[in-house]
């Protein structure tokens, strides 16, 4: 993606369901699940890099030892120096102690971070500080084993203020408005319940408070406590919780925008933000790997019992589009296929810009996520040749020479790697034009391969704000004298903002929303702006599934390629002499190239969630006011 923007979290959740010395005599080491956690984390690194931690739980142990192991780091490699904490403190330990070394007893007494239950996770900072104190996992502490709760997650809610202001009317002093920190609180809230009905359930029935802690630890109804906190929640998540004394819990959001995928066998559960981290860890087949439902919560007991249950009725099914586009990895199976089908099925629109001129074209792409729509893309490329020199040599067969034929079999799609990304450029210097001009050289360009008589395509995963393709990309491209520059994006037009996790926040930074307002100055429709602006204040007071999305009508009077070309105007300097064009995916073609991933409401309005529209319609007025403000 040539407009880098911030996105998603990554969670790994890791239970091992066989004693310890099991893992040491099987695979050398009691320290195996600290080792998969690490694998786990660090292929997911892609999902964020603000931040990453690790927490611990350890099993049966006696009063007075500690039990729960946590870490975080929000440097500048997070997930290297939190596993380098883990091992420096490990190594330390049995060099005071030899007598640790073969002693998985002595281990799992003594040293941190080792147990039976972990969670991980990587972090993207979508909204507040990367500090220290905003890096997952939560910590809930409480001297009550079953009242220890440790939460991180992949998700955004739309509603913190109205969630905040329920834990106030249950009593709480909550410390910051946080989503993260809101949710917690309202899952402990319930955890505390449920743990208060056990107790007075087992005092009733003669038990001591020490009796009363392992029938209580059996009995928690993790689906109740969900189910009681989660009344009210309006967002994407995949959240992942432990309880002191050893239950963990993934929850969905019920219309899964958020990802989550788990594994179990009987040796382990795992789960993670993406299939073929689990493929890769464990060696296991894709078919093995399960999706967790919307709606639902992967249970796992202290007794290792798992289960799936509903805990919020699941609506219809928005798993979120730019998971396939861009932010997963392209090594899953299903979503490598559909990225190339995303480059296949763009290419007629792609002809039809350079007038089916194959021959006086060069096919490339921006590295390095568009690099699987480009194959898809070159792919359908050749199969327009070989169809065209099919129909010639049909057309021809009577007259066709020997040299003829060796002519037109020679000519091949031409395909080259034109844009290449240089390391991170730091902008040391404040002024704007010192700024610019470091971003115009992000990219750089393979000189010689493009003659004046040539097409350049150039396939890009999706454009957002449009700068990098303005100040760098554009302009690295013209140096090289193409006739006509192509840009592709394999992602519909970008819209309206996003509020489920992806930085996205701001409509005014979307340069489709620059061109609607541009066509709208032109052709005399700027009232329509007040307009929108009127029915978006109007509903401001509105209950969440009351509002309707206005802002749609910003584009409805202009057709998908009117759009498209004024976006290529805005993205085209003065100084360029190649003629731009751009070129987007339609949604429908999105939906058939994805078809299991059908949340596409940053190109369509369709949010799926009531606090979607309350989200785009605030977005809309501070625009209009000219705040420079999130909408959630």
């Amino acid at each position: 993606m040539s407009d880098a923007i911030k996105h998603e979290c990554g969670i790994a959740l890791l239970r091992l369901k066989k004693p310890l010395t099991f893992y040491k005599e099987k695979y050398g080491s009691a320290f195996y699940g600290i080792q998969k956690m690490y694998l786990l984390m660090e292929k997911q690194h892609n999902r964020g890099q603000d931040g990453a931690g690790f927490a611990s739980i350890k099993f049966d142990v006696e009063p007075g030892e500690r039990y729960i192991s946590r870490v975080r780091s929000n440097k500048a490699q997070p997930i290297q120096d939190i596993f380098a904490q883990i091992n420096d403190r490990i190594n330390e330990e049995l060099a005071q102690h030899p007598e640790y070394q073969d002693n998985v007893a002595l281990q799992k007494e003594h040293l941190p971070y080792i147990g039976e239950l972990f969670l991980g996770h990587v972090r993207y900072g979508t909204f507040g500080k990367n500090s220290l104190e905003s890096v997952h996992p939560f910590l809930r502490q409480n001297n009550w084993m079953h009242r220890n709760l440790i939460v991180a997650g992949n998700f955004n809610m739309t509603n913190v203020t109205e969630l905040f202001n329920s834990l106030v009317e249950l009593g709480q002093h909550p410390k910051e408005m946080a989503d993260t920190v809101t949710v917690m609180e309202k899952i402990g809230h319930f955890l505390d319940d449920e743990v208060t009905d056990l107790y007075q359930e087992c005092k009733n029935n003669g038990l001591s408070k020490r009796e009363a802690s392992p029938v209580i630890a059996e009995k928690l109804d993790i689906a109740k406590i969900l189910k009681r906190a989660s009344r009210g929640w309006d967002g994407g998540y995949a959240m992942a919780g432990l309880l002191g004394h050893g239950d963990a819990f993934v929850f969905r959001d019920p219309a899964g925008i958020r990802p989550a995928y788990f594994y179990e066998d009987d040796e382990i559960v795992v789960v993670a933000s993406e299939r073929p981290v689990i493929q890769t860890v464990f060696n296991v087949a894709f078919e093995k790997v399960q999706e967790l439902q919307p709606g639902h919560a992967l249970i796992v007991k202290k007794n290792g019992r798992l289960t799936q249950e509903e805990i919020i009725t699941p609506t219809v099914k928005k798993a979120c589009s730019f998971e396939r586009i861009y932010f997963s990895r392209g090594s899953d199976a299903e979503i490598y296929q559909e990225r190339k089908e995303l480059g296949k099925l763009i290419l007629p629109a792609v002809l039809e810009a350079i007038e089916d001129d194959t021959d006086n074209t060069v096919f490339s792409y921006i590295p390095n996520t568009a690099e699987t729509s480009f194959y898809g893309m070159v792919e359908a490329a050749n199969d327009f040749l070989n169809h065209r020199k099919n129909q010639f040599i049909l057309d021809n067969r009577k007259t066709l020479t020997k040299e003829k034929l060796e002519q037109i079999l020679s000519v091949k799609i031409r395909t080259e790697k034109i844009a290449i990304k240089d390391a991170k450029l730091r902008t040391f210097i404040t002024e704007d034009s010192s700024r610019d001009d470091l971003v115009a050289h992000v990219y750089d360009v393979t000189y010689g391969v493009i003659q004046p008589e040539d097409n350049l395509v150039i396939i890009d995963d999706s454009i957002v704000r449009g700068t990098t393709l303005k100040m760098s990309i554009l302009k690295m491209m013209d140096r090289l004298n193409p006739k006509k520059i192509v840009v592709v994006s394999s992602a519909p037009q970008i819209r309206y903002p996003d509020c489920y996790g992806i930085d996205m926040a701001k409509l005014e930074g979307l340069v489709a929303f620059q061109a609607a307002l541009a066509l709208l100055k032109e052709r005399k429709l700027y009232h329509i702006v007040e307009e929108v602006y009127a029915k978006c204040k109007a509903q401001e007071n509105y209950k969440d599934h009351e509002v309707v999305n206005y802002v749609t009508e910003i584009y409805k009077p202009f057709t998908d390629q009117e759009i498209s070309d004024k976006i290529a105007v805005l993205l085209t300097s003065e100084d360029i002499n190649a003629e731009v064009k751009i070129i987007f995916q339609t949604v429908d073609n999105l939906h058939k190239a994805c078809p299991k991933n059908l949340g596409d409401w940053y190109f369509t309005g369709d949010y799926p969630t009531p606090g979607g529209n309350r989200v785009v319609n605030k977005a809309f007025m501070n625009f209009y006011e000219g705040k420079d403000a999130r909408a959630y």
